[in-house]
């Protein structure tokens, strides 16, 4: 533990209210951040608009109300619904296998995404016409099946189901996914860029839709990995002792890793494979404030979401009138801190 780091397992209401007020700054930064500037008071007027029985004056013109609730509102609001879940699922990795570079794709589910995309985009580029946009669809389930072929090879490992063998498990099956992955690009070449396009990441064609379609997903994974968080600190002492107080490391490894995959694949499904969020959220929360779980996961839930949100302005706003994709900003942040993680950290897995 470093140095001046609080041990405490409570969760302080500061700490709640402070994550909280972070969050509710990046949300009206980002919908006020773009080429036609809107103000944060006609904001908030238009968002109090929306509840019953309430009227207030504002001088958003009928433009600027579309371009708010229709363009710039759904995408931060996806942004935050990505950014939570994907922080929680990697502070989430982390308990599980007692490693602090753990992350949300840990186990193949980046690399199943990935091939699943490619697979959608390859073969099926016309989807104007479809009832449901394959994309997405294949997605997800490229990132189920790719951590559910880790699972089932590292627990058919002779020599133990250990968080180790696991690790080693999502390793190899993440290599044989991206391999198929370059196969299917080179083969039809002419949809690379789509295809490095959606694997940086992107919110820039986020819509109620896409809102929709996650945040089932999203709000069922968060609850179940909030609720059971204290599981993880008991699994911090190690597996033996885990047992000795009644607790059952295999199962609450394999309820974990379900949701956090569940809740990973849904979000990545429509924003692309967008790195480091996991890592990079987790460890700043328990830096700030503490190394308990009990801590860790709820804060993680609201910072997460006001990072990518922050992220994304960046992203609109680096090179504008153009966008760079988002994975490239977290990249970019999460490359440096991960190497400092990397350098500081002695956490091992076993």
């Amino acid at each position: 533990m470093n140095a001046g780091r609080p041990s405490t397992t409570r969760l302080h209401w500061y700490w709640v209210v402070g994550a909280t007020l972070v969050l509710i700054v990046a949300v009206i930064a980002g919908v006020m951040v773009g080429p036609i500037a809107l103000s944060p008071v006609d904001i908030m007027a238009s968002i109090i608009n929306r509840v019953p029985f309430v009227s207030l004056d504002t001088e958003l013109s009928v433009r600027d109300e579309a371009i708010l609730w229709e363009i710039r509102m759904p995408r931060v609001i996806l942004g935050v619904l990505v950014g939570s879940m994907l922080s929680a699922a990697g502070a989430s990795y982390q308990g599980v296998f007692r490693n602090p570079l753990a992350d949300p794709y840990l186990l193949g589910a980046g690399a199943g995404a990935g091939l699943g995309a490619t697979i959608a985009i390859v073969y099926a580029p016309a989807t104007s016409s479809w009832i449901v946009d394959p994309l997405p669809l294949a997605a997800f389930v490229g990132a189920i099946g790719g951590v559910a072929l880790a699972y089932v090879l590292g627990y058919t490992v002779r020599s133990g189901r250990t968080a180790v063998t696991l690790i080693l498990a999502g390793v190899a099956v993440a290599s044989f996914l991206t391999a198929l992955q370059t196969f299917l690009q080179q083969r039809d070449s002419d949809t690379l860029r789509e295809v490095y396009g959606w694997i940086l990441g992107s919110l820039n064609t986020a819509g109620w839709g896409d809102v929709a379609l996650i945040a089932p997903y999203v709000a069922v994974c968060l609850s179940v990995v909030f609720i059971g968080r204290r599981l993880l600190d008991i699994l911090a002492v190690g597996d033996t002792e885990a047992g000795t107080l009644g607790v059952r490391p295999g199962r609450v490894r394999l309820i974990f890793v379900i949701f956090a995959t569940l809740g990973t694949a849904a979000v990545v499904s429509v924003s692309g494979l967008i790195g480091f969020v996991g890592i990079i959220v987790p460890h700043t929360v328990r830096l700030l404030t503490s190394a308990s779980y009990r801590v860790v996961i709820p804060l993680s839930i609201l910072v997460g979401g006001a990072f990518l949100v922050v992220a994304d302005i960046i992203a609109r706003v680096a090179i504008s009138p153009g966008e760079i994709p988002i994975g490239v900003v977290t990249a970019l942040i999460g490359a440096p801190f991960f190497a400092v993680v990397l350098r500081t950290s002695k956490g091992v897995v076993s």
